[in-house]
């Protein structure tokens, strides 16, 4: 079973957390397990805790990944310089839910621990997706208002976000509404109206 002499630490941690990301995108957070991750690089389940303390950890590790990986996907929409950089954000939100259910439900349906903190790097890491929706928003406020773009960036994200868990689901479906991308860019251009935005 064991291979430790056959990675360093780093290509150890590396080749752990792209197996854990590919098995969550596989299967979902329900179904996730450390063991299996282990099963798949040839380690033991022992050696994962080594270098991620805890299941919690490895798949803190495995979101922040997922967070990177969303906030590419973003900036490569954005740096194609679109005209409205509002509706791709929207769009962004919903195409990589989307395309990445598993990944992106596991960021909301893992808990962190009471009395746990986020460890610095992934909330770097994380922070680069919300730094982006922060930008985008500001740049739509008037100057004197653009000290709440982080906090209306935030409300904004929470409705785009209820939104689409709400299309996801089905729960849209049964409501009658039909267009929940289209009702979500709707209430964000509201909410960046009702703050002097363009």
């Amino acid at each position: 079973m064991g291979r430790r002499s056959d990675h360093s630490r780093e290509e150890l941690e590396e080749l752990i957390l792209a197996e854990g990301h590919r098995l969550m995108a596989e299967v979902g957070y329900p179904r996730f397990s450390a063991r299996e991750v282990a099963k798949r690089v040839g380690y033991s389940v022992g050696t994962l805790y080594n270098l991620f303390d805890s299941n919690h950890r490895l798949i803190l590790a495995i979101n922040s990944r997922t967070f990177l990986m969303w906030a590419a996907a973003m900036a490569e929409r954005l740096a194609e310089d679109p005209e409205d950089r509002i509706a791709v954000l929207v769009d962004g939100y919903f195409r990589f839910a989307s395309e990445n259910s598993n990944l992106w439900m596991a960021i909301y349906e893992h808990r962190t621990p009471e009395g746990s903190d986020l460890p610095e790097r992934y909330r770097k890491q994380r922070g680069e997706l919300t730094g982006m929706v922060e930008a985008e928003i500001a740049k739509v406020l008037p100057e004197e208002a653009r000290n709440k773009a982080a906090a209306l960036a935030r409300s904004l994200v929470a409705t785009v976000h209820g939104h689409c868990v709400f299309a996801l689901t089905g729960t849209f479906a049964l409501l009658g509404e039909d267009r929940p991308q289209e009702a979500a860019l709707a209430r964000v251009r509201e909410a960046l109206a009702a703050a002097g935005g363009r």
